[in-house]
């Protein structure tokens, strides 16, 4: 009787107990799941830029020494950070080092010049040619040369340097337009009728009037290795045209508005020497990184984190783009998403994989690269680009259009705890710059940027000191978030019929 009053005591315990031995593995699944993401820290990220932007780097040019130094640079971070599986994906771009230029203009018969200082009133384009060139300035509008609408009919250019005119006025139809988009297309036509040189004169609104813009990309090949191509800020050319038989304004004003032809011959001669050290095939590389999951089964799965490394360069001992706003702030920003989630108590399910593209000054050539090289392409479910994100007046999330299901996580962890950052203007976007060959693959793609922060593009004034840190740390944030969250498995991400697809250009 004892005995099996007993037994029945015991089955009772058991009983009772279940819920409590079941409960266990969950409790602990909550209270690792429960441990908060570290915070994301702009101090961190401000270092970062700070040292990025500095002219240890000379502007980051693909293909440079500055560029290689800045490449080791995010790899020691990474490998501190806990990336442990670092890779270099190395490929050729074009580099074109200037190493000196000067400019000046005067008329002939008098014994003053006026000198005009690299980096201050001009730049060279990015694929000048070098050499020393003297002779009368012609200014011939855009550069367009087409039946209808020939600037160099009027005017002879034979022995002279060409001035004309960034972009295409805009009633120009597009057929012709297409053929002089880049100055290399502009310059081939000024050396076709007899150019031995060109100034390009700045108008982009992107620009301020007195500020040098430098562009790497300058078309396509043949280069012109002796054809000098400088680009004037605005500025610079409307002085250079005082006193002529029409202001450079009054020109502008004729072609645009009147749509009629505005070139003539200047009285002034310019005088131009470049020295530049130009390599069809330079050496560039992406820097590769792989977080692994923590996850058995998900790790398997690949989010794809990146921004571009390089930028605009340094021409001269006067002329330097610190590109720290474009995109020093974007490499800061992922290397802070790779120091928040290496963290040993908080690694995603899913795998995360680090990339700062080389080569997006050039049509966003590491990017493209990058899908070619990787050999685990049809493991990446989602790509997550940081893109100039240390200007502006709030965040932008490009890629709803495409991706409304990606784009919701990003929004969702904007308006978490009462933040609304994400400016949008009713008008669906899609993905640009390096997410492009993402979504031509079909890979889920989103970039964060800013809204009315490009006021520092290209231009000497991107300094650190520059940056907004209030805008700065709430794209971090968001960035390492939106990670995160897609890190722990509950996006469904990619379609599968898009994963067997290789990248082709």
């Amino acid at each position: 009787m004892e005995k099996n009053r007993l037994v029945r005591i015991a089955m009772r315990l058991c009983v009772a107990l279940l819920p409590l031995v079941a409960a266990c593995p969950k409790a602990q699944g909550q209270e690792r799941d429960e441990v908060p993401m570290p915070e994301v820290s702009t101090d961190s990220v401000m270092k970062h830029i700070i040292e990025l932007s500095s002219e240890t780097y000379e502007g980051r040019l693909a293909g440079s020494a500055g560029h290689e130094a800045a490449v080791k640079y995010v790899e020691r971070v990474l490998r501190r950070y806990g990336v442990k599986e670092l890779k270099q994906q190395p490929f050729d771009v074009e580099c074109n080092e200037v190493e000196n230029c000067k400019f000046n203009v005067y008329i002939p018969g008098s014994k003053e010049k006026r000198v005009f200082t690299l980096g201050n009133e001009f730049c060279c384009a990015g694929m000048t040619g070098r050499g020393y060139v003297d002779a009368q300035l012609v200014f011939c509008g855009y550069g367009v040369d087409n039946g209808f609408f020939n600037e160099y009919k009027s005017v002879d250019v034979q022995g002279k340097i060409a001035v004309v005119l960034t972009g295409l006025p805009s009633w120009l139809p597009a057929s012709v337009g297409e053929h002089y988009q880049t100055l290399r297309d502009k310059a081939r036509t000024a050396e076709r009728h007899g150019a031995i040189g060109m100034l390009a004169v700045n108008i982009s609104p992107s620009c301020l009037p007195y500020e040098p813009q430098g562009k790497v990309y300058c078309g396509e090949l043949p280069h012109l290795g002796t054809f000098p191509i400088l680009q004037l800020t605005h500025d610079c050319a409307r002085e250079i045209f005082q006193g002529e038989a029409m202001s450079l304004d009054d020109a502008i004003k004729g072609i645009d508005n009147d749509h009629r032809i505005s070139s003539f011959s200047l009285l002034k001669k310019g005088e131009v020497d470049v020295n530049a050290r130009y390599r069809q095939r330079a050496q560039t590389m992406n820097v590769v990184g792989l977080l692994e999951g923590s996850d058995n089964d998900l790790r398997r799965e690949i989010i794809v984190v990146g921004a571009s490394l390089d930028g605009t360069g340094i021409q001269g001992e006067t002329c330097l783009f610190p590109s720290a706003d474009i995109n020093a702030s974007g490499v800061a920003a992922v290397l802070e998403t790779a120091r928040v989630l290496s963290n040993k108590d908080y690694r995603p399910k899913r795998s995360v994989l680090f990339v700062l593209f080389s080569g997006s000054e050039q049509q966003y050539l590491g990017s493209r690269e990058f899908l070619k090289q990787y050999p685990r392409l049809g493991f990446v479910e989602a790509f997550i680009n940081a893109q100039n994100i240390g200007c502006g007046d709030s965040l932008v999330v490009l890629g709803d259009n495409r991706y409304p299901t990606l784009w919701e996580v990003a929004h969702n962890r904007d308006t978490a705890a009462d933040r609304q950052h994400i400016w949008t203007n009713g008008e669906k976007t899609d993905p640009r710059g390096d997410a492009r060959a993402f979504d031509k693959l079909g890979i889920p793609s989103l970039v964060i940027t800013t809204h009315n922060g490009l006021q520092h593009n290209h231009v000497s004034s991107d300094i650190w000191e520059n940056i907004d840190r209030r805008i700065l740390g709430q794209a971090s944030r968001l960035l390492a978030e939106t990670v995160a969250e897609l890190g722990e498995g509950l996006y469904q991400g990619r379609a599968p019929k898009s994963k067997s697809q290789r990248f082709r250009e």
